[in-house]
């Protein structure tokens, strides 16, 4: 069972994450991170760094977050590896809590 990313780090990007992975299984897109589910070895500690608390596990995944099983292993596959800590977004913290923001993914 691989680790998902979901909606929450959408227009954020947080790369706290991306710090402890010890397989580099996370994808940096231009506004949001993916991670390979391939690559993913289900050790968790990706999840308690994440500060939009965005991972989840696979089968934890919200019914409303879904399609983000499938896009990260889609996206995982086209975008390059990110394997070091970079500042997040601009306005970070004005996306944080915001929500439905599936729309402004960018590929």
């Amino acid at each position: 069972m691989a680790y998902v990313v979901t909606e929450a780090c959408i227009k954020c990007k947080y790369t706290d994450c991306v710090e402890v992975c010890p397989v580099d299984c996370f994808h940096e897109g231009p506004n949001f991170l993916v991670i390979d589910p391939n690559e993913c070895i289900d050790c968790t500690l990706c999840v308690a760094e994440c500060p939009a608390e965005a991972i989840f596990a696979e089968d934890d995944v919200a019914a409303d977050q879904q399609e983000f099983i499938a896009l990260n292993a889609e996206l995982a596959q086209r975008w390059p590896v990110i394997v070091e800590k970079k500042p997040p977004l601009p306005e970070h913290e004005t996306w944080l809590k915001e929500r439905d923001k599936r729309r402004y993914l960018e590929k």
